[in-house]
């Protein structure tokens, strides 16, 4: 044993180091631990509180030196010629009582992040944070381990806990990194799936819950909440056609038909599930969105969330896919898979708020760091949570750098941002004097406003062919206009008033539908003033209001009727479509996110026929021009009946070039035989769909396949046809010359 003497310091004077060490409370753990210079010789000093003994050990030599324990777990031992700056000059034998653990020192080792990443985290430009900050193996001076790395500027102290350290946060403080309030750690041989969190002092003090790693690519399982160590590596991608090709089959002139699907409860329930839920939707959902004619799946978010009853639109771990379906690569082979079928993938992705968890992001150092610390700005009162403050530079970067993680890494086809109208208005659900105004007095978040250009205009630059879409609700001019034009820069927004409009149309008896027939009409007034998306989501199937189907009135055939009449209506109206699960089976009950749908409805011939329609509106959609080609161009577009209030009859032309197609709808239970309408073109009418159809589950009224135009004058036309009208039912003719 090396005598104390020896030691150029005197063990006395490093008292208060070690208080401070032994209370979690020291400042600067590198100044003190590791190998350090000491008059002419180097000394090592370790920490490791409850060993029984720690020995020094040099590679390639026999043999071990003893630390001399000074107190409450301090070891030091005076190493004559030891290199200093040079990890593997030696290892640490610790004995922890009967388990022996042998490793490079942690703090042996010097900063790892480069300057570049320090300097573009300061600037709240970093476009690859995930890279940087969060827990990733890799090889540092020869040795692999796991280097951790957090955002707290404000903290006291930050330590790394988990089960290899007994989840004591005096065992590994880690270094900050003072010009940006970043604090990272080493820990050699730490592999990936070890569970971890940050234990932080907090700005005042005092020692905060222990927190969650906000930039962790993969979690535990719920309801447990520990960061977890991702593998390290890419995914092995076999989409690289879809990726070169993809923005073609996006494009505003494009079919774009979205199924909307929450992960958790599609599935059917019982049985022997094999695999993950990831891979088990791989083999089911895949091949039957697309049996459905679908383009794109969109999931209800998928990103880390603490409580399942949010259907993820509260989430903390916006950087991690839930570990409730499977780890982050049966994640990332879903996306693949999709793509192999030839289905986008739409994200649904909320940056306007989190929940208030303690391990999450609240309070983070001990401060106001990712909320408004004014609860006028950082309290959502509609949801209980917090809202991210997007002027603060830091926060904005980690919310892009989030939006790039699923666009990038994992190859999502598009971001459907959730609750913007929320973001955009500083008195969102507020009452006067219970927001603050902007700096200009108004009531606009130029903050949100800023970002959510700067996220669009981010993902359009580094992710070609990625899309964004704004769940966004009011009048907000621009939502999909570019940047540069001084819009948001989204690529779609959900039509949400046209949504609203004609649902409250569809609820009323058919005799009184002509007193509200302006709720049909009115969405064709705005319809290019954005690129729309029209959505019948799974806000419209819960709380209370009922499925579809249970919107519509009469009896039970009536029901079906008019919801097949009105699904007519919503595919060949302008705008793209957007249908939540269960809808395309006239799903009886409203959607519950503990049960799956209910497939068994599929027994009956009505739940069927509703199943087939939506299968051939899909396709007719695809292979019509008319119907997609120009949703964005009012030259696509005429009324030929909008006015027929006492019918309740409306009838418009889709139009590609010389390529017309007549949609006609029906919204009362009365045929119409010899009903006129005015054509541009003489010659056959094909009729390619009729929702009255009896394999769709009607009556079969119809009109034998097509009609051939009268030379007679009706509508401003110079022909016209005499159809006949089934009752509640939507009637789609393609003129063929």
């Amino acid at each position: 044993m090396t005598p104390a003497s020896t030691f150029a310091t005197p063990p006395d004077a490093l008292h208060g180091d070690i208080d401070d060490l032994l209370t979690g409370r020291h400042v600067d753990p590198f100044r003190i631990l590791g190998a350090h210079r000491d008059g002419d010789r180097t000394v090592v000093r370790v920490f490791a509180p409850n060993a029984r003994r720690v020995s020094l050990v040099r590679p390639g030599t026999d043999g071990a030196t003893e630390l001399q324990h000074l107190r409450n777990g301090f070891y030091m031992v005076q190493a004559g010629d030891l290199p200093v700056g040079q990890p593997g000059a030696y290892r640490l034998r610790v004995d922890w009582g009967g388990l022996e653990q042998e490793t490079e020192d942690p703090y042996a080792f010097g900063p790892l992040l480069g300057d570049l990443d320090l300097y573009l985290i300061g600037e709240g430009r970093h476009e690859s944070l995930a890279d940087c900050l969060g827990s990733h193996v890799t090889t540092a001076q020869g040795v692999q381990g796991v280097r951790f790395a957090v955002w707290a500027p404000n903290a006291r102290r930050v330590s790394v806990v988990g089960d290899f350290n007994s989840w004591d946060g005096r065992r590994h403080p880690m270094r900050l990194r003072h010009s940006v309030g970043v604090w990272e750690l080493f820990i050699p041989r730490l592999q990936a799936g070890e569970r971890y969190k940050y234990e932080i002092i907090g700005a005042s003090g005092e020692l905060l819950p222990l927190k969650a790693d906000p930039l962790a690519r993969q979690t535990e399982m719920p309801p447990a909440t520990a960061s977890v160590v991702p593998p390290p590596g890419d995914f092995t991608w076999t989409d690289g056609e879809w990726m070169a090709n993809r923005a073609a089959r996006q494009a505003p002139d494009a079919p774009i038909s979205v199924y909307e699907v929450h992960a958790g409860s599609w599935l059917p329930r019982g049985g022997e599930a094999q695999g993950s839920i990831w891979e088990q939707l791989g083999d089911r959902l895949v091949p039957y969105a697309r049996d459905m004619g679908f383009t794109h799946l969109e999931l209800l978010p998928i990103m880390e969330h603490p409580f399942g009853g949010s259907w993820g639109y509260q989430p903390l771990g916006v950087f991690a896919p839930t570990a409730r379906y499977g780890t982050p690569a049966d994640f990332a082979r879903f996306i693949d898979r999709c793509h192999a079928a030839g289905l986008g993938v739409i994200l649904d992705w909320v940056p306007a708020h989190f929940p208030t968890d303690t391990h999450g992001l609240v309070q983070f150092d001990g401060t106001a760091l990712y909320e408004y610390s004014d609860p006028r700005e950082g309290f959502h009162p509609d949801w209980n949570t917090l809202i991210y403050n997007l002027g603060r530079t830091e926060v904005r970067n980690f919310m892009v750098a989030s939006a790039l993680e699923w666009v990038r890494r994992y190859h999502v086809d598009a971001l459907r941002v959730d609750a913007v109208a929320s973001m955009l208005y500083r008195d969102y659900s507020r009452t006067a004097g219970q927001w603050i105004p902007n700096r200009y007095g108004g009531r606009e978040n130029l903050e949100a406003v800023e970002f959510l250009r700067d996220m669009n205009a981010t993902v359009a630059k580094l992710c070609p062919g990625a899309v964004t879409v704004a769940e966004e609700s009011t009048a907000w001019p621009g939502v999909t206009a570019r940047t540069e034009d001084g819009g948001l820069g989204f690529t779609y927004k959900w039509n949400m008033g046209w949504m609203h409009d004609t649902l409250r149309y569809m609820h009323h008896e058919a005799v009184h539908r002509r007193y509200h027939h302006n709720d049909m009409t009115f969405g064709m007034v705005y319809a290019y003033s954005e690129r729309f998306i029209l959505p019948l989501s799974h806000d419209e199937v819960v709380h209370g209001k009922g499925s579809l189907l249970n919107k519509m009135p009469g009896d039970r055939w009536q029901r079906f009727a008019n919801l097949r009449a009105y699904f007519g209506f919503m595919w060949t109206h302008p705008g793209r479509k957007l249908l939540f699960m269960g809808g395309e089976i006239a799903q009886e009950r409203e959607w519950n996110h503990d049960a799956s749908i209910d497939w068994p409805a599929l027994d009956d011939g009505l739940h069927r026929g509703v199943q087939q329609l939506v299968r051939d509106l899909n396709r007719l959609y695809r292979e019509l021009p008319a119907l997609h080609r120009h949703d964005g161009d009012p030259s696509g577009f005429n009324w030929v009946v909008g006015d027929d209030i006492g019918n309740s009859v409306f009838a418009y032309m889709r139009k590609d070039g010389d390529r017309h197609v007549l949609a006609v709808s029906n919204f009362t239970p009365v045929p119409r035989h010899d009903y006129r309408i005015g054509v541009p073109h003489p010659g056959w009418w094909r009729e390619r769909l009729n929702s009255d159809a009896a394999d769709y589950g009607g009556s079969g009224v119809g009109n034998g396949g097509g009609r051939h135009t009268d030379d007679v004058g009706a509508h401003g036309q110079p022909q016209s046809l005499s159809l006949t009208l089934p009752p509640l039912a939507t009637v789609i003719f393609e003129h063929e010359g």
